[in-house]
């Protein structure tokens, strides 16, 4: 299993030429054994989108949300104490975007690489990555 972050989840969805190669062949490959995960945070970050009409939907936020997660098939990893610990605790390399930190603290958590094109993420050298 792989986690997303949110601007991946979203090429997977609609623009899946802006992923990496290596990005692109991971998801291939976790779609077809254990799957794609994402921390629930990312529904937070979806939802902003689709209200702020970043992302586009002829429906309700809701529904855009629904059917998105239903394309994808993505397991939905839950915020916990372990998970909340973690982000509040990243080193200061780490981005200070609180949605970027529960990212990153979910897959430090749940031993999963994290899928992201977000270089200081990658450079922060804190947890696995894959791009």
């Amino acid at each position: 299993m792989i986690l997303l972050d949110t601007h991946v989840l979203v090429w997977v969805a609609y623009e899946d030429s802006k992923l990496s190669k290596t990005a692109a062949s991971a998801i291939r490959r976790a779609r077809s054994s254990d799957g794609i995960a994402i921390s629930d945070i990312v529904i937070w970050e979806l939802a902003f989108l689709f209200a702020r009409r970043i992302l586009r939907s002829q429906s309700t936020v809701q529904n855009a949300i629904e059917r998105l997660l239903s394309h994808t098939g993505v397991v939905i990893k839950a915020i916990d104490p372990e998970i909340a610990a973690i982000a509040a605790q990243f080193p200061e390399v780490y981005p200070k975007d609180p949605a970027d930190r529960i990212i990153g603290a979910t897959a430090l958590s749940e031993g999963l690489p994290l899928v992201t094109r977000d270089e200081r993420i990658r450079d922060s050298g804190l947890l696995k990555t894959i791009w």
